[in-house]
């Protein structure tokens, strides 16, 4: 069993994100299944088209945001959630004046991210 508060999780930039930092809450070793991530994109930074293995399940926490999935464009706000299928081409934009944070909960499978698009 695994208690902590989120503020004593190290946050990492994302390598290929624009002003965006993840918190992995729950790791592959302490969650059996499933792993729980938390992202935080600052005004104006987001994450370019990318494509993972994995399906992700988020719950926006804060801010607003433009998402794309599979061509789809969704606007998006604190309370929203949402499904990103495995394989399905999604990015993200910070529309906001305030940092866009999410939960991402993915399960515990060999994950492989191709970046489809430099830009985000």
């Amino acid at each position: 069993m695994t208690v902590k508060h989120a503020v004593d999780v190290e946050a990492r930039q994302v390598a290929a994100g624009r002003d965006t930092t993840i918190q992995v809450l729950i790791s592959t070793e302490e969650g059996p299944n499933f792993a729980l991530r938390k992202f935080s994109m600052q005004p104006g930074g987001g994450m370019p088209l990318h494509t993972n293995k994995v399906e992700h399940e988020q719950y926006v926490l804060r801010g607003q945001a433009r998402i794309g999935i599979n061509g789809q464009t969704y606007e998006v706000r604190a309370g929203d959630v949402v499904f990103i299928p495995e394989g399905a081409p999604h990015f993200y934009e910070n529309t906001g004046n305030e940092p866009f944070e999410f939960l991402c909960i993915v399960p515990n499978k060999p994950d492989e991210i191709k970046v489809l698009d430099e830009n985000c």
